[in-house]
């Protein structure tokens, strides 16, 4: 499939995009450059926030310590447990850390004094199949097993996630439906990573950009995850025409790739926030669809001329704000209730 036709840029995002260095390509030379860059110093992140900080690790199926980073309010109520928003970052499971995109749901945490838990899953290609997502859930159990002295409601979770993180966090909430584990209050998926097919008609206009995630970026980090990072181009190549795996490959979990789950029944309702120019808008209008299909609840909005993340890389721009603004809203309607707390603007 080839196409030159695609929607273009909102106006002031092609201006900051266009300032915006950005990686051509995305090889295993380019990953380890990339990873060597330094995380967002965390002091930074908070800000003026009275927040408490804790870094604590929660063990994964093999055993490995998964680090977690919990931040509450200093001013929440000893007494009171609190709802609580479980962050998974993006990094096209291949980069970035428990810091990604922390400004995110620290919006929530000023808006609903909610605590902020954000999970270090192991990342691909040196971690594959399901373990990604498995600590993600492993996570989530331990959050949830010690809720009391996090100062966390158990009823109030919520699973949220950019990008990787986003397709993630519909994993977790596939797994917690599957096995019979923590209730979800409501998912949150940003732009999320969920098809590892690369087939859609969104991934073909956006092949080369514009953006920051292009179609062969998302291919590299698809093969890395599923251990085809050699070839990953064969890969795709090998399937049928329908993006089907071809017969003796080793079948793909839709806990790693959502778009696969059979059955979208039974899940928390959800948020799916995606722009009209990226490579994601499809398979994430297509994930909504299907959760409606199934008789569930979703709030999709497509962002015109939206790329991909461009509420988290261009926080300032009259789209994002909106975006951001949006999604918070929603989320207050999920807690019961208006913002309880708020930051000087």
């Amino acid at each position: 499939m080839t196409t030159t036709a695609r929607p273009d840029l909102d106006p002031e995002l092609r201006a900051l995009l266009a300032d915006m260095p950005l990686i051509p390509q995305l090889t295993p030379d380019v990953l380890a450059q990339l990873r060597q860059l330094p995380s967002e110093p965390v002091d930074l992140l908070l800000g003026d926030r009275e927040v408490d900080r804790r870094e604590i690790t929660a063990p994964a199926k093999d055993g490995t310590a998964i680090p977690l980073s919990v931040f509450s309010p200093s001013t929440n109520d000893p007494g009171t447990a609190s709802p609580c928003v479980y962050w998974m970052h993006g990094g096209g499971m291949v980069m970035g850390d428990r810091f990604s995109q922390l400004d995110i749901p620290l919006e929530w945490l000023d808006a609903f004094g909610a605590v902020v838990v954000s999970v270090d899953y192991r990342l691909a290609p040196e971690a594959t199949g399901t373990t990604l997502v498995e600590d993600c859930y492993q996570g989530l159990l331990w959050i949830t097993e010690h809720a009391g002295e996090l100062g966390i409601d158990p009823e109030r979770i919520i699973v949220a996630g950019a990008s990787a993180g986003g397709g993630l966090a519909a994993g977790v909430a596939l797994l917690a439906r599957d096995l019979a584990g923590p209730a979800i209050t409501a998912q949150i998926l940003i732009c999320p990573m969920l098809d590892h097919r690369n087939t859609s008609v969104s991934s073909h206009q956006f092949a080369d950009g514009p953006g920051v995630w292009t179609r062969e970026m998302n291919e590299f980090g698809w093969c890395a995850v599923l251990g085809h990072l050699d070839a990953p181009w064969s890969v795709r190549d090998r399937r049928d025409p329908d993006g089907e795996e071809p017969d003796g490959e080793e079948a793909v979990s839709p806990y790693v790739s959502p778009a696969l789950a059979d059955d979208l029944s039974g899940l928390p309702t959800a948020y799916v926030d995606t722009g009209s120019a990226e490579v994601f808008r499809d398979e994430d209008t297509d994930y909504a669809t299907r959760i409606w299909a199934a008789g569930g609840q979703a709030e999709l909005h497509v962002w015109a001329g939206g790329f991909h993340g461009f509420d988290a890389l261009c926080p300032q721009a009259p789209i994002s704000v909106t975006a951001r603004r949006t999604r918070t809203e929603w989320l207050a309607r999920q807690l019961g209730g208006n913002s309880q707390h708020s930051r000087p603007a």
